[in-house]
Order: structure tokens, then sequence, then C-alpha cells
């Protein structure tokens, strides 16, 4: 089975009908769909983050989305740990030049963890890791 990483940036896109990759996120989740799907908790965090402004529709629809996640057996949610944390920092920190948010560097470290290539999201920085991006 394969899998893929998750980013907010696909979940945004999917959540929101007018985002420039909705299309293109709605059109990788229907030909993954037998992929083993991943992503983090701080993903999650920041998709809830993205919406909280935008109405109790859009963040019913996010909360409501983050339940069925959780409830789908072909999805891991990694949990932020204090390791994982602290690995994130250290790549963080050994990339000074680079835009990487926290929240990306705990990815990549996740995506590496699971030997994880493919990630669905639009954010150039997995690229610059050498990451595969599938929106």
């Amino acid at each position: 089975m394969q899998a893929v990483f998750a980013d907010a940036f696909h979940y945004i896109a999917v959540l929101v009908p007018t985002d420039d990759l909705h299309r293109s996120a709605m059109s990788a989740a229907r030909s993954l769909y037998d992929a083993r799907v991943i992503t983090t908790d701080s993903v999650l965090t920041e998709v809830l983050a993205y919406v909280s402004e935008r109405g109790p529709v859009a963040r019913t629809k996010a909360v409501a989305m983050i339940d069925a996640l959780r409830d789908d057996a072909a999805v891991t949610i990694v949990r932020q740990t204090a390791d994982l944390f602290d690995a994130g920092l250290n790549l963080y920190r050994r990339r000074p030049d680079k835009g990487y948010s926290l929240t990306d560097c705990m990815s990549m470290i996740v995506c590496q963890q699971f030997d994880v290539t493919d990630v669905l999201t639009h954010d150039q920085h997995f690229a610059q890791e050498g990451f595969t991006l599938l929106l």
C-alpha cells in the first residue's frame, strides 16, 4: 500500500472550495483512495487555525473532517511528542537559510520515519528537502 503524507495545504484546499488547489486536492484524494495517509496533529492544528476566523460553517466542517480522519483506519495521525519536537527543532536549527516552519520540520521528520517521499502539498519547502509534491 502506498503511503503519502498530508500537509495542511491539502486539508485546507479540500475544505475551502474557492481555494486555488481545491480541484487538485480533491483529484489527489480520489486517486489515492487506497493509500495510507500519514499526518500530524500539528498539521491539523494549522488547519484549525486557518479556518478559525472563517465562520461557524467552516469551523464545523474542519472539526468534522478531523473527526473523520481520526476514525479512519487508513489514516495515521502522529502525535507531537517531546522527541518529535526536538527532532523538528534540530532540523529547523540546521536550515537557517530556509523558510521552514517548525511544523514543516516535524512533518519532514515524520516523513523520514515512515519512509514517505510523496507529500500532499504545494509547499515548496518539502521539494527543497527532496520530497515529491502531489499538489
